[in-house]
Order: C-alpha cells, then structure tokens, then sequence
C-alpha cells in the first residue's frame, strides 16, 4: 500500500479545512471528507510512503517531514523523490504488504498501547499518550476541542462523557478537521451474563477492570509540533468531573455532543 505525499503541500493540506468537495475531487454531495483527514488516513495506512517533490523545499524541512510521517506510521518504510522519480522495485511485487500489521501500524495505535515513540528534539515532534478513567463533564470537553492547539497535527482515541454511560466515544482529528463518533459500548453497560462472558474472551480487560467504572476511561493520543504536554494534560484534568459533579445527578450536566448510539 502506497501513499504519496507532496513535500510541498503536506503542511497547507493538513491545516486548510477543506474538504473534497471544495476541491472538486469527489463529485458525490453526501462526502463530506475532509482533505486533512483522508491524508493522514492514507500516510497511517500505508506500508510505503513516497515523499515527492523534495526538490522544491530545504533539506531541512524535508527532514522533519519525514520525522513527523514516521511518528504517524513508525513502520512504514519512507522514500524521497522529485518528479516522483523512485526505483520501480521499491514498489512493484514486493509481496511486503500486511493487512494486520497495517491495521495496528498507525503512531496513535502504539501510543494507545504504551508503545511509545521516541521523541525527535530536533524538530520538536513529540506524542504522548493522557489516560484517566475518570469521566469528562461534556460541556467542558467539547470546549476544550473546539480550541485545540494549533500544535496539535493529530490526535485520536475514545473517552467517556458523564452523561453518556452507555456508549464510549471516538474523537479522530488531523490538522482542523475533528470527527466525533461511537465507539460502541461500554463493556461495563452490558449485561452481568454479557460482561462475564466478555471477560473470559478478553481477559487482559480484567487488569484494567476498574471496580466501580469497568473498562470506561478516557485515552486520547496526541502528535504534534511543540506540543506543550503539561499544558494540555492540565486543561484535559480540568475537563474531568470534580469530586463534588462526581456526587450530583450527571443526567442535568449540559451536553452539547452529538447522540452516540451504542447499542
């Protein structure tokens, strides 16, 4: 599988907004992608990613291109081209192609699972992986996405809002494009036969089994450039129920999120 980035536009791409219908690139009304997303979806995706036109930027800004590609897909193997110029056997019959290892190759995937990649200082790209398993007051959370850090390239992962107890969340956000969606149920919403029976398919969920929340929690990734950890875990915490919300009604708490439907 291979995607082909244009040195060039790769930054501009990923910070315009628009989608491929502004780009007269799908002639479908109803597809609503945005260009941002199905970029990052590809370079995540692919085995091999050729980085072309490298003869219209610096060395140095193709060098943290390639740094910033290699946090968002470690395994895949990068090549640089102008023209789109590359060797034929790099690409034709190599046989080198895994669905399965595709599937789990994204940065945000090994971050989720504690694999964490090494930061690059040079080019200030740096991942990080906030886990709490705690729930967000609604309100709170989606302000705090709809102001994301412009330092913020690519963030993903599931968290759990108060006044959703049934279905876990999935937030995917690649440069100014955010989508929000279910990532179906909370295993802890289940009934108690379904929840033991999941259990024993899954038994590394019993580590994590907290004994009053079950597997709800928040885990989101973040990627970016100058990312300022500390700040944003801070305004993350600050998004969390307090000990005094933790004891009132959540079902009164505002939620300006979408309807999820887990089940």
């Amino acid at each position: 599988m291979v995607t082909v980035v244009d040195a060039l536009r790769f930054a501009d791409d990923l910070e315009s907004g628009e989608t491929l219908l502004d780009r007269k690139q799908t002639e479908d009304e109803q597809d609503e992608r945005d260009v941002s997303d199905l970029l990052i979806d590809q370079v995540e995706f692919a085995d091999v990613i050729i980085l072309n036109k490298i003869d219209l930027v610096s060395a140095e800004a193709a060098d943290a291109i390639k740094v910033l590609l290699k946090t968002l897909n470690p395994e895949a193997k990068i090549l640089t081209a102008s023209y789109g110029q590359i060797d034929p056997l790099d690409i034709l019959n190599t046989k080198a192609f895994d669905f399965e290892k595709a599937s789990q190759g994204a940065g945000w995937i090994k971050e989720l699972n504690e694999e964490h990649i090494p930061e690059t200082e040079e080019y200030g790209i740096t991942s990080f992986l906030y886990k709490r398993q705690h729930p967000f007051h609604p309100k709170r959370f989606y302000e705090f996405l709809s102001e994301l850090p412009e330092e913020i390239v690519r963030s993903k992962g599931f968290f759990w809002l108060a006044t959703k107890e049934q279905s876990a969340g999935l937030v995917s956000q690649a440069g100014k494009s955010i989508q929000l969606q279910s990532a179906g149920t909370w295993v802890a919403a289940l009934t108690e036969e379904e929840q033991q029976q999941t259990l024993k398919d899954e038994p590394e969920l019993s580590s994590r089994w907290h004994p009053e929340w079950g597997d709800r929690l928040n885990e989101l990734v973040f990627i970016g450039i100058g990312l300022d950890q500390e700040a944003i875990t801070r305004e993350l915490d600050q998004c969390l129920l307090t000990e005094e919300e933790l004891k009132s009604d959540w079902r009164k708490l505002e939620d300006p999120f979408p309807d999820f439907s887990g089940r």
